[in-house]
């Protein structure tokens, strides 16, 4: 899975923008950026929001596919993944509401 990686690409493509413009920004090289558009490498969380602001796009919106698709890579080849999900769910939801 890798939806943040395609995400970025899809964005990066859209706004015509080139990967080593993208990649200065974020302080990589244009072979990192390649490769976590590819799904090889992963973005840290703090260029998410360089990226969200690169792309003119919400941060939460970038923030949401990277952490699924690191969610995916813990549970993918797990029988339970489905319940364990769903208890991580039920706990976040708690957590939630003690906050507020």
């Amino acid at each position: 899975m890798n939806y943040f990686g395609v995400r970025i690409k899809q964005l990066r493509e859209e706004r015509g923008l080139l990967q080593k413009h993208i990649a200065s920004k974020l302080d990589i090289d244009t072979p990192m950026l390649s490769k976590i558009e590819r799904g090889e490498r992963r973005a840290k969380k703090e260029q998410i929001f360089v990226l969200a602001d690169i792309l003119k796009v919400l941060p939460t919106d970038l923030l949401t596919l990277w952490l699924a698709d690191q969610v995916y890579e813990i549970v993918k080849d797990e029988d339970v993944a489905l319940k364990a999900i769903q208890v991580a769910e039920e706990e976040v939801r708690y957590h939630s509401k003690k906050k507020n």
